[in-house]
């Protein structure tokens, strides 16, 4: 398969209605903002149209990105000082591909190591920049199948896009597209982070560092596409639950299972009992008190860390160790209510944000812990419809190589009621996991995407 570029552009925003009252002053980061290190998050839409007409296609494509910057004009700008984004006519850097390829011909190969073809920049790797050459918080590549078919693919920075972020902005996009503006969801909240969750001028470098280290281990590692049905997710519930948590949800289910089969797998061959821990993303949009409403822009989210230390009866216990590992992070996750976020708001919330830092730094000092990092998009991207459908089927990230390790995204499917996990460990690692018969019997590894 090969992937042409055949043309490269800048998209800038357009003059609306909304962006003319709109005064263009330096957007703020928030506080969250300032600590993701500069990655770019991928994802790629599948589109199996075949009765349009090309050439208009890309350009409305282009026009209606355009349009839709006009209102969420900080995505075409560049980082200063990790304090603000200016600059906002830098734009968007846009990509049109074709592909001597058949949709349904590619989608029956699925292999995903193709996927960064299909996307801007590499997925997940940690960028430098410099005041010379900030990079840009936005890019796209349009590519087209032959005999139809188109894929959208985008790249994301995590500097300012969190999941609700990513959502709303290209809800907006594709719903500017078709014209559907009952739907349309320019309303937009471009303030409210930085005023719940004010940026720092002096972060210390210490903490910039530390979420360095734990993001980006500079190892080997591979990304694998393993497929949970509902029938799978429904018996590993049942063996999670227990009269603490009853009612474990399918991504809560989800991620103690491979958290415990990816620490046993980083344990096969020796007598390592290191301690492992879980960092969840979670939105904390709806945990405030007043709640913030899901079209505030920004990393809007916090992390919910479980921390493991084995025993002798979760070692033999199969289904007492999954209970117990849902127990501690179901836990940590309880822990993110109203009363805990209040102290993360306002001038005095950084020193909530610190403290909790200056704990993690000391867990992972004392006991050199496996640090695992889970993130969930099954509530967001699948009705992302630029009047073709919903996604065919969405693409999370190819060859990864020495980038952001112990990591999955849980991705809904797209035909019936299971999830996908996108799945990146070291290289030695995902090779016994992949192998052990106690994790197949749950989920299929990379299975036609035709057929979920």
């Amino acid at each position: 398969m090969e992937v042409t570029i055949i043309s490269r552009d800048t998209i800038i925003p357009a003059a609306t209605s909304s962006s003319v009252h709109r005064p263009k002053k330096p957007y703020q980061l928030c506080i969250f903002d300032q600590l993701f290190p500069t990655t770019y998050v991928p994802v790629v839409f599948f589109y199996p149209i075949f009765d349009i007409n090309v050439s208009q296609t890309l350009a409305h494509l282009k026009s209606s990105l355009s349009y839709t910057l006009g209102v969420y004009y900080p995505f075409s700008g560049r980082t200063k000082n990790n304090l603000c984004i200016d600059d906002f006519d830098a734009g968007v850097p846009y990509l049109e591909a074709r592909i001597n390829y058949r949709l349904f011909e590619f989608l029956k190969l699925h292999e995903i190591e193709l996927l960064n073809q299909f996307v801007p920049f590499h997925p997940f790797r940690q960028e430098t920049e410099s005041h010379d050459d900030p990079l840009p918080l936005l890019a796209v590549q349009v590519s087209v199948f032959s005999c139809g078919g188109i894929a959208i693919g985008v790249s994301l920075s995590h500097k300012i896009f969190d999941g609700d972020t990513s959502n709303n902005f290209l809800n907006s996009w594709s719903a500017v597209f078709r014209g559907d503006h009952d739907k349309i969801l320019l309303h937009t909240n471009l303030y409210q982070a930085s005023l719940s969750f004010p940026a720092k001028d002096d972060i210390p470098e210490k903490y910039m560092s530390f979420m360095g280290s734990i993001l980006f281990r500079g190892k080997s590692y591979m990304t694998r596409r393993f497929v949970f049905n509902a029938k799978a997710i429904n018996i590993l519930r049942d063996k999670a639950k227990s009269e603490v948590v009853p009612n474990p949800t399918r991504i809560e289910t989800l991620t103690c299972f491979l958290w415990k089969h990816a620490t046993a797998a980083s344990r096969y061959g020796s007598t390592s009992r290191r301690a492992s821990i879980a960092a969840h993303a979670v939105n904390i949009r709806p945990r405030l008190k007043p709640s913030m409403l899901d079209n505030a822009i920004g990393n809007i989210l916090w992390w919910a860390t479980a921390t493991n230390i084995p025993t002798n009866k979760r070692e033999t216990d199969d289904d007492g160790q999954l209970c117990d590992l849902m127990k501690l992070l179901h836990e940590s996750i309880k822990r993110l209510d109203k009363d805990y976020l209040k102290t993360l708001q306002g001038e005095k919330g950084f020193g909530a944000i610190s403290e909790f830092i200056d704990r993690q730094i000391e867990v992972v000092y004392s006991l050199e812990p496996e640090t695992y990092i889970f993130t969930s998009w099954t509530k967001i991207l699948k009705e992302v419809d630029f009047g073709w459908g919903r996604p065919f089927w969405i693409g999370v990230k190819g060859k990864v190589g020495s980038t952001l390790g112990n990591h999955t995204v849980f991705v809904e499917t797209q035909w019936g009621k299971g999830i996908e996990a996108w799945v990146t460990l070291e290289e030695k690692q995902m090779a016994v996991m992949e192998n052990d018969p106690q994790f197949l019997a749950f989920t299929s590894p990379n299975p036609r995407i035709s057929s979920m």
